[in-house]
């Protein structure tokens, strides 16, 4: 679709704020009531969804044009979802994140677009990765795990890492940890080793869709050659790809797709894992964003007037991953779990999302700051996360603000809880 064609729902926005604010009836307090990290910042209407759906109907309607200024505005943005999901409480006949995407791929087409967006298309056509890393690396973090080669052998169970699990050698004991605790529940496991590429959404998120149907193309294929049943992953964002960007592209995955925490939520109530240790420790937990609002599966496009879309086929976010990641909490001995003011839909990005990262470093630091703050509140001892991008956010924040909070990946307290050692050498103490 073209930005013109949702110009009906742009002019629908009613312009009453729903999409900076966590909905009245779900907010605890007024300090942590706001939603959107970019209109919070920059306190400027512009900045928030109901903002930008304003100029994007400028733009199609001829009424402005698309100018650095402009572009800039379209990219200061995570591309959370939040706004989507607090105005469809009011308001529900138009997808806002929807429309933001669109935006940007206007934006590439038009040639207006950040030079750091442009330097990680480039490393992705290079490396198979944004970050720029050499692909003959890919597969170096799972050396010494005895996983089956997808490329000479078949697997129940593709695994597929992702570029940030890949490459941040801080957050191997993550991934290598994950592994084998899908090993130790009976797993017939296998990735694509230095074949592994990364699912390209988010380069699609910067707009550049052309660029992203490409790697998922390329996903399907290494998922057809596996032979595999079920897809594993620990990257948020490549779950939330899979199941809802990959089918709106027509690109279905012919395999179950599960985040390792329904995995390990699964595995654990099934009792082929046992939490044997007490973890006597008081914790709070982060809603990444792809693993919760923007992981709801794919349910079609609806056909004519969204105002008479059914429940059915409205992105609410309500049906995210949320249960198993707490589950597994719920099921360590000795842990207990204290929850922030804004959890599940209503969660706040941890920052690191939709090219801000990488284009405004300081704003991406100022909003993992402000969920620090929030976890800081709640009187617990550790944040916990299950995203490699938020535990790198929240990582690089913490070594910069002083805030005592010790951070978990949720994996690494399932190794403890089971009594799975990390390995001599290797970086699983991260």
């Amino acid at each position: 679709m073209a930005l013109s064609d949702y110009a009906r729902d742009m002019a629908g926005c009613s312009r009453n704020s729903y999409c900076k604010f966590v909905p009245w009836n779900k907010a605890k307090s007024w300090r942590f009531s706001n939603l959107c990290p970019s209109i919070t910042r920059f306190n400027f209407h512009a900045y928030s969804g109901g903002g930008r759906l304003n100029m994007g109907l400028s733009l199609v309607q001829g009424r402005s044009e698309l100018t650095d200024g402009v572009a800039e505005i379209i990219y200061r943005c995570q591309l959370c979802g939040a706004c989507d999901m607090a105005c469809k409480v009011f308001k529900d006949d138009f997808d806002i994140t929807d429309i933001l995407l669109e935006m940007r791929t206007h934006c590439v087409e038009q040639g207006q677009f950040n030079p750091e967006h442009m330097f990680m298309l480039d490393n992705l056509k290079k490396e198979g990765n944004v970050l720029g890393e050499p692909k003959a690396e890919r597969g170096d973090w799972a050396e010494g795990l005895g996983l089956k080669d997808i490329n000479t052998e078949k697997a129940d169970v593709l695994f597929h890492a992702g570029c940030r699990y890949a490459y941040d050698k801080d957050l191997w004991g993550v991934v290598r940890g994950a592994v084998r605790l899908m090993q130790a529940a009976g797993a017939d496991v296998g990735t694509a080793g230095n074949a592994e590429a990364c699912c390209g959404g988010r380069i699609y998120e910067l707009g550049f869709r052309g660029e992203a149907m490409n790697y998922a193309d390329d996903m399907l294929s290494r998922i057809d050659a596996s032979g595999a049943s079920t897809l594993v992953t620990c990257c948020s964002d490549g779950y939330a790809h899979l199941r809802y960007l990959y089918p709106r592209m027509g690109k279905t995955p012919p395999v179950e797709v599960l985040h390792i925490t329904e995995f390990l939520s699964r595995k654990i109530a099934e009792g082929r894992l046992r939490m044997r240790n007490e973890v006597p420790m008081v914790v709070t937990y982060h809603d990444p964003c792809h693993l919760g609002r923007m992981s709801e599966s794919y349910r079609g496009e609806w056909e004519g007037d969204k105002l008479d879309r059914p429940m059915a086929m409205k992105r609410t976010g309500k049906q995210g991953c949320y249960e198993p990641p707490r589950e597994i909490l719920g099921s360590i001995p000795g842990l207990r779990l204290v929850e922030m003011e804004r959890i599940r839909e209503y969660a706040w990005c941890c920052g690191a999302g939709g090219g801000v990262l990488e284009a405004y470093p300081d704003f991406s630091s100022w909003t993992a700051m402000e969920r620090l703050e929030e976890a800081q509140s709640t009187g617990a001892e550790a944040l916990v996360t299950a995203c490699p991008w938020c535990e790198r956010s929240f990582k690089d924040a913490l070594s910069t603000n002083g805030t005592r909070l010790e951070l978990y990946d949720l994996t690494e307290l399932v190794l403890q809880a089971a009594g799975i050692q990390g390995e001599g050498g290797d970086s699983d103490a991260a």
